[in-house]
């Protein structure tokens, strides 16, 4: 049976420009064969010319081949061809809302959902985070950040990422949920939420002290649960 994997990170990965992120290494880990096909997607940036250097910087070193993804300056025909080809599409951050509408306009949030019932491992930072969810938190529209339901639904609920480093994401995921935004999962900088078939099977931490949290509505009050991760350090 084909397994679908998914990881969620609140931020960190490739992206912070410090040594080699273990949150890289553990996407990497979960490909099927050795030397895996990975394509980052820097559509979120608007296809950042900067974006993808850092990529090639971080995973030109690992035992893998990288390759990217442009949707601004299209050059691959076959999007399909060559998104189920891969082992990992690994999504950047940026702003979600503008990278969605780019996705669908193309045609790519029909392949991501193929590419992951195929078995290819789906992973992102911050908007590349929130997209697999139904619903999330973003600053796509501004500050502060407002709440979107507008994501790919592979996973159930809602995703807030940089639970611990923006200020004003906590109290606006809190309150949106308590006025009944969908509830679902925040994640620090530096954690990652690893999802199996829609559920959650493990959280894990590059970064001691940083978590992931489950955030629901019980009656009228809203409930905060603190996951504690396992440390890839």
């Amino acid at each position: 049976m084909i397994t679908r994997r998914i990881v969620a990170l609140g931020g960190g990965g490739f992206s912070d420009d410090g040594p080699p992120s273990k949150l890289d290494d553990f996407i990497l880990s979960l490909a099927p064969t050795p030397g895996p096909r990975i394509c980052f997607l820097p559509t979120a940036s608007g296809d950042s010319e900067t974006y993808p250097v850092k990529f090639y910087r971080a995973f030109t070193t690992r035992d893998c081949r990288p390759s990217d993804l442009s949707l601004f300056n299209r050059t691959v025909a076959d999007l399909r061809a060559f998104l189920l080809d891969q082992d990992v599409i690994y999504v950047g951050g940026g702003n979600t809302a503008n990278m969605l509408a780019v996705w669908r306009v193309h045609g790519v949030d029909a392949i991501l959902r193929e590419a992951w019932d195929a078995g290819v491992v789906l992973a992102g930072i911050s908007a590349g985070a929130i997209c697999w969810f139904e619903a999330g938190i973003t600053d796509s529209f501004g500050l502060p950040p407002t709440g979107m339901r507008d994501g790919l639904g592979l996973l159930a609920g809602s995703a807030c990422p940089h639970y611990n480093s923006e200020p004003h994401r906590r109290p606006v995921c809190q309150e949106l949920v308590r006025q009944g935004f969908p509830g679902g999962y925040a994640a620090d900088d530096g954690v990652g939420l690893y999802f199996v078939d829609r559920e959650l099977a493990e959280v894990v931490s590059e970064t001691d002290g940083r978590f992931a949290y489950r955030v629901t509505l019980d009656g009228d009050a809203v409930r905060e649960l603190q996951l504690e991760p396992r440390s890839l350090s």
